[in-house]
């Protein structure tokens, strides 16, 4: 009698703990594709407008079931500097009920030769 009060919640608990985990690991995935697309973009001499496109093929090449629904946006946090927004969804272990929304974004200043004492 007891086992089966005590079952449900344990089932919930387990379910929850497997979706959190996933919802970190698209987390993850979303920031390092976000760093690996300004890091391809910053580079002396690339091209900034690269960086949703690098940020996307790495999605593509390390987590596509694991994060759906992705969308690259590029940034424009300053002059001189590139950044690029990754959003999607985590997967979800339940059939019918969306994962929990990703959101992550990474911004750096774009590599360039200075004389010394120039900012």
């Amino acid at each position: 009698m007891e086992l089966a009060l005590l079952f449900p919640a344990l089932l919930l608990v387990v379910t929850s703990l497997v979706q959190y985990g996933l919802w970190f690991h698209a987390r993850s995935l979303a920031l390092a594709a976000a760093q690996h697309g300004v890091s391809v973009a910053r580079a002396y001499d690339a091209d900034h407008r690269t960086a949703p496109a690098a940020a996307r093929a790495f999605v593509d090449a390390h987590g596509a079931a694991t994060l759906v629904n992705v969308a690259t946006t590029p940034m424009s946090p300053g002059p001189g500097e590139v950044g690029v927004e990754v959003t999607g969804r985590a997967i979800s272990i339940l059939p019918g009920i969306p994962g929990p929304a990703v959101r992550q974004a990474a911004e750096a200043p774009i590599e360039r030769f200075t004389t010394a004492g120039a900012p």
